[in-house]
């Protein structure tokens, strides 16, 4: 008997390993910055992370370098800034395989700006609402940048790109925050959560009109206790209004989207049913052996 359960927990390991790279991986993406991609050490200490964070093997990934070009290609003109290849750090894992929303994880050891909340308002601009997201860097950096990484993380998933206006307007939407943050001297999860609750509201009353949204802006902050100047109620206002216009040319990602999470969704759920049953197995014929 105890042979016979040596050669079923080997068949057991076989059996998990070779279904794990059927079920597992749709819609498991991971970037890597080009400067961080150039590093050995630095990539396999950022790959050491996303392991630590996801208990999907990392190696299973379909990953994709982050150039400085994509980054400013969108990024440029809108925040002012431009990035050369050596300064590409930042870095993310995504996996649509959750499906309860947008969990996102920043190490805050190296994101020193940016925050979960900020990020998921970005991606909520870019049509996304599902998936599991993991940020992080092998320096410190501020992670505005990371958002093009998290955004092609998600195109590399979905196997769809998401159109450039919502990719601007997403980007815009972070680095107003970002602005605003610096400006007033809040908690950035505060501005966040301000911006969350514009959104809310011009998104069920249907707004694009920034005099519009404005009104709801200077109302959400004054009950929130945020002091804006008239400028940074019309920026704000002016950043969702044209998160609000580029919501109609992701139409095709999102159903894309929705798709590949039912999908990946549906997948992970195999594989553990899977196991779970061969665990099952194991642990009967186990109990047929005497403890030595």
């Amino acid at each position: 008997m105890a042979v016979f359960m040596k050669k079923f927990a080997i068949g057991l390991i076989l059996v998990i390993m070779m279904l794990s790279p059927v079920y597992s991986v749709y819609g498991f993406a991971v970037t890597y910055g080009e400067t961080t991609y150039a590093n050995a050490d630095w990539k396999n200490s950022m790959n050491s992370y996303f392991q630590s964070k996801t208990s999907k093997n990392i190696n299973d990934a379909t990953s994709k370098v982050i150039t400085a070009s994509e980054v400013n290609a969108i990024s440029a003109n809108i925040t002012g800034n431009t990035y050369p290849s050596s300064q590409i750090f930042s870095c993310a894992m995504v996996d649509l395989s959750y499906n309860q929303g947008i969990n996102v994880i920043v190490d805050t050891n190296k994101i020193k700006v940016v925050t979960p909340k900020m990020y998921a308002n970005a991606l909520r601009s870019s049509g996304i609402n599902n998936g599991y997201v993991v940020v992080s860097s092998p320096v410190t950096a501020s992670g505005e940048a990371a958002l093009a990484g998290v955004l092609k993380s998600y195109e590399i998933a979905v196997g769809v790109p998401i159109p450039d206006q919502a990719k601007k307007a997403a980007t815009k939407e972070l680095n107003t925050e970002t602005q605003i943050v610096n400006q007033t001297g809040q908690n950035p999860d505060k501005i966040a959560d301000l911006f969350s609750k514009v959104m809310d509201n011009v998104q069920s009353q249907n707004l694009q009109d920034p005099a519009q949204i404005k009104v709801i802006v200077v109302n959400i902050a004054s009950t929130m206790n945020i002091n804006l100047t008239t400028q940074q109620a019309q920026q704000i206002a002016d950043t969702i209004s044209n998160s609000q216009k580029a919501q109609a040319s992701l139409s095709n990602f999102k159903n894309k989207l929705q798709n590949v999470t039912n999908q990946a969704t549906q997948s992970s759920g195999i594989i553990n049913q899977i196991m779970n049953y061969l665990q099952n197995i194991f642990n009967y014929l186990s109990s047929f052996i005497p403890n030595q």
